[in-house]
């Protein structure tokens, strides 16, 4: 299988895991347990597989609060420790019964007896219910005490189940010179039944019972073991994979598994698929089969041999702690039945399967519902071919990844991707893998055509195996990179965010340029610009170098040679190698400041580890690091505040660069919910800065703050939540919600950069974010991973327009009536919703309309006035009709719910504007899917 390094920090074991892979993609799984740990050792790492020995001390609902005596009622999981009346819930590991014959066996809500019984269980090693667990059994055993005068009980190697005719079962006790005597004819075993002396031969069902025995010691319990024959096309692979994410004959030898090939991923793997399913759509018909030198081909049809495997197949270096296994047999024989067949119709995803638009997991594996869970309906298709109708791209292509959604699934930004919300990670995101990383495609454009291939697992999520030979045409479709909205004004502060991605005086010239033209173009060269990783001036070199003056330099004349200002950068370098990021890079958060709009406030520039202040209006450094010391900050980057003038007001402006999000488990990994590991740290940063914050305005609550940078997480998520506080305003919250994204991760789309405002800038400050990257290779012009965000804000109190004097003045409030004419000129009339005019209002001449009961209400120009202007600002109404030629200008034309036009009239000469007084196109220009609706009087 093919490696593809996703994550933005840098690991030289997953470089070397990455390298090795190349020669052995498939490495030794060591994803199971060598011995048997206890509850204790299970608690204290608990992680990766391990099977755990341990006494079944009851139940769990939730917290967890165990439940430690009958009657019993929950199925879904037992309690074990390592005493058999222990308690104390710190010493007790709740285990995970998925549905199927382990919680048909183990569940005290139908075995009582089990409660007290001490038992060994193999599974994976993970919270559960918020506490360390064991979740998704593969096996389990019933132990006896050890007993030092007696002899240990007799085990069988294999362990009953289905065997090959002619298999050999070998028996053993623990207890040395012992004797083991057995039957095959059910009867029970003692010391003159057959002694065992050499290894069984199994030819035919059989039951194996033994008991083992030596002089001076009291006889083992008997132990039983019951084989069955397995013949040839008996088990099919629907079987083998089952209703679930792991193999119910997981580790089991099965023969004659036939399959047609439908597709090749090497010399070594292959994917082949049933030809005669069954009727249970939550069982897949597809299995990957890894054979050295196979030689199949697509269409060949093949009987594989061998043992079946649940292995973890491409990852990242902590693979075998979070991702999930694909089922395969490891075969020692590949028969040949026949070539060139037909292969079996693909599974249309969005047409003969829909997958969940929302839910990735809700249960914790505790259940199998691919119809509601995402990551049981891919599990549910694992290895069987599928194919998706005209797909829809909604990210750039990655990795030699292409990640879509069929043309009948909604995407929810302008663009046309995937954003993501609170409640939804988009399950319906399907990743087709074509290993090629050259192919061009962004987020909006769309394939002409099918997508088939195979679906597979690897890098912590579902993909579809395919060639890139085989793809439709691509259609480009209308997304385009973007200049901000944000006009330059000369009274108003323009502060922008920018992640330039690793950014040094080693960075290629062709980014150098693109991160300047954005700048000086697509921004519109803001007064402040926040910058993150920024490196220091040798970059990824670790010379002990920190100093970034030169990194920025190269920067500055590049903005300077297109046209921009000359910008004067400022940070505080920090001290080497402590602030993570690429090894030798020393990342840090700085600023870019036009000295021709603002001014760095007089003050001492601080040092890496002095802490900033606020003082008598003034930061006591600046710029100056909040907090250093604090071990919030720990490995990652201190945030770096500085004080502005700009028109004689000041702001402090915060450049933030929180954790990055490595260590948090994957939507689609083994362990569901996935654990934020990263987010512990996040939060802590977010409450120093928000107390940073709470110190500036306890000393001056109309101080102007902004906060900006990478914070690293959602506008919804916890750690947002706890900066913002009750003190700030999140900017990014007032972007509209098809265009809020400043990033994309593995299809999703998201915001990772914020600016936040103290409240008393809400109201004076708008937002943009600029969609020049994250949508975009760099093939249409990308220059970093992240998209820049903007404000402009005024800082001081704008002055209020003196309020408007009318000639006649109609409050209405419970007035009712069939048609109201209003004759005077410049009259303004408010309508409560308690207020019905049933015809509607009549207007002669110029006026202001304004209420709520104006939504439920038709108005008429009648105007016979020439030059008449009809002021509708922040008004919604049902319908306006405009009936003569006499307008000149309608205000607040933006909330009309429908906009008649008599056919006496002619809008050509009316100017429409918005409720800010902005020009906007007349409702009755001709052009393609009008936001309001139109029609015609006649």
């Amino acid at each position: 299988m093919r490696g593809r390094p996703q994550k933005k920090t840098f690991s030289l074991i997953l470089i070397f895991t990455m390298i090795f892979s190349l020669f052995n993609p498939f490495l030794e799984n060591t994803s199971r347990a060598a011995a048997t740990i206890t509850v204790a050792e299970a608690i204290a790492n608990n992680s990766g597989s391990a099977t755990v020995e341990g006494y079944i001390v009851g139940v769990t609902n939730n917290g967890p609060k165990y439940q430690h005596s009958g009657p019993f009622t929950v199925t879904t999981n037992i309690a074990i420790a390592d005493s058999a009346d222990e308690t104390d819930a710190t010493k007790i590991l709740p285990v995970q019964l998925p549905t199927g014959s382990i919680r048909t066996a183990l569940n005290l809500a139908d075995h009582p007896e089990n409660l007290g019984k001490k038992i060994t269980i193999s599974g994976t090693l993970a919270a559960y219910f918020a506490v360390p667990g064991l979740k998704s059994p593969t096996s389990y055993s019933f132990v006896e005490d050890t007993d030092p005068d007696k002899v240990q009980a007799v085990t069988a190697s294999p362990g009953g189940g289905a065997v090959f005719k002619g298999t050999k079962v070998e028996l053993a006790t623990a207890t040395k010179d012992a004797e083991i005597y057995f039957t095959l004819d059910g009867s029970e075993p003692a010391k003159f039944s057959t002694l065992y002396t050499e290894p069984i031969e199994i030819n035919a069902p059989v039951t194996i019972k033994a008991i083992a025995v030596k002089a001076g010691l009291t006889d083992s319990e008997v132990t039983e073991y019951d084989y069955i024959i397995q013949q040839e096309d008996t088990i099919r692979i629907h079987d083998i994979q089952g209703a679930g994410h792991y193999s119910p004959y997981a580790d089991q030898k099965v023969a004659g598994i036939e399959g047609i090939v439908t597709y090749v991923v090497d010399g070594s793997n292959f994917y082949m698929q049933d030809r005669q399913p069954d009727d249970d759509p939550n069982t897949s018909e597809g299995i990957l089969v890894y054979k050295k030198s196979h030689n199949v081909k697509v269409g060949d049809v093949v009987k594989a041999s061998g043992q079946v495997k649940e292995w973890v197949l491409e990852g990242y270096a902590e693979k075998l702690q979070t991702d999930l296994p694909v089922t395969e047999i490891n075969a020692t024989n590949i028969q040949m039945i026949e070539s060139n067949q037909e292969l079996p119709a693909p599974v249309v995803i969005g047409a003969d399967r829909m997958p969940p638009f929302e839910v990735i997991d809700n249960d914790g594996f505790t259940s199998f519902d691919p119809e509601e869970d995402g990551v049981d309906f891919f599990e549910s298709l694992e290895g069987m071919l599928v194919r998706i109708n005209n797909p829809k791209v909604v990210a750039p292509q990655k990795y030699g990844e292409i990640i879509v959604v069929p043309e009948n699934i909604p995407t929810n930004t302008k663009a046309g991707g995937l954003r993501i919300t609170e409640t939804d990670f988009n399950p319906e995101r399907m990743t087709i893998d074509i290993n090629d990383q050259s192919f061009v495609a962004k987020m909006g454009d769309r394939f002409n055509g099918s997508i088939q291939g195979v679906v597979s697992y690897g890098y912590s999520n579902y993909k579809i195996l395919s060639d890139k030979e085989k793809l439709p045409p691509l259609v480009h479709g209308a997304n385009e990179r973007e200049t901000t909205a944000i006009v330059p004004e000369d009274e108003k502060l323009t502060i922008a965010s920018y992640n330039v991605e690793n950014f040094s005086t080693k960075t290629d010239d062709s980014k150098v340029t693109r991160l300047a033209e954005a700048i000086v173009t697509n921004m519109k060269q803001p007064d402040i610009i926040g910058l993150t990783e920024v490196q220091d001036n040798d970059g990824p070199t670790d010379s002990g170098t920190t100093d970034a003056s030169q990194s920025a330099a190269k920067l500055i004349a590049k903005i300077v040679s297109l046209g921009g200002p000359t910008y004067v950068y400022t940070d505080i370098a920090p001290v080497d190698k402590l602030d993570g990021g690429q090894p030798g890079g020393n990342i840090r958060v700085g600023f870019l400041y036009n000295p021709e709009r603002v001014s760095l406030m007089d003050g001492i520039k601080g040092s890496p580890t002095e802490a900033v202040g606020y003082e008598n209006g003034k930061l006591t450094l600046n710029p100056g690091r909040i907090d250093p010391a604090n071990s919030a900050f720990n490995s990652s980057r201190k945030p770096l505040a500085a004080q502005f003038e700009f028109k004689g007001e000041n702001v402090i402006v915060v450049a933030n660069h929180f954790n990055s999000k490595g260590g948090d488990l994957p939507l689609f990994g083994k362990t569901q919910p996935p654990v934020l590991n990263s987010e512990k740290q996040r939060m802590e940063i977010s409450a120093a800065v928000n107390n940073f914050v709470k110190d500036i305005q306890s000393k001056d609550p109309n101080a102007n703050i902004v906060l900006l940078g990478d914070f690293n997480d959602f506008e919804f998520s916890n750690p947002l939540k706890a900066l913002k506080g009750q003190e700030l305003t999140n900017m990014i919250e007032k972007v509209s919600a098809e265009e809020r994204y400043t990033y994309n991760y593995q299809g999703n789309a998201q915001v990772l950069d914020h600016i936040l405002v103290s409240n008393n800038l809400a109201a004076s400050t708008e937002v943009d974010i600029v969609h020049i990257n994250s949508g975009f290779m760099e093939e249409h012009g990308r220059a970093s991973d992240h998209d820049p965000v903007l404000i402009q804000t005024i800082l001081k109190d704008p002055v209020k327009p003196e309020e408007p004097k009318y000639d006649k003045v109609y409050d209405l409030v419970n007035f009712e009536a069939k048609k109201l004419v209003i004759g005077q000129d410049n009259t303004l009339i408010i309508m409560d919703k308690t207020s019905t005019i049933t015809e509607g209002i009549w207007l002669k001449k110029s006026a202001t309309l304004k209420g709520e009961g104006l939504k439920k209400t038709r108005v008429v120009i009648s105007s016979a006035q020439k030059g008449t202007v009809v002021d509708l600002t922040g008004t919604e109404i049902k319908e306006v009709l405009i009936e003569t030629n006499k307008v000149k200008e309608i205000r607040g034309a933006e909330n009309i719910m429908l906009w008649t036009l008599d056919k006496k009239a002619d809008p050509s000469s009316i100017k429409f504007t918005n409720s800010k007084g902005e020009e906007i196109p007349s409702p009755f220009a001709p052009k393609e899917n009008h936001s309001p609706l139109l029609r015609l009087s006649l």
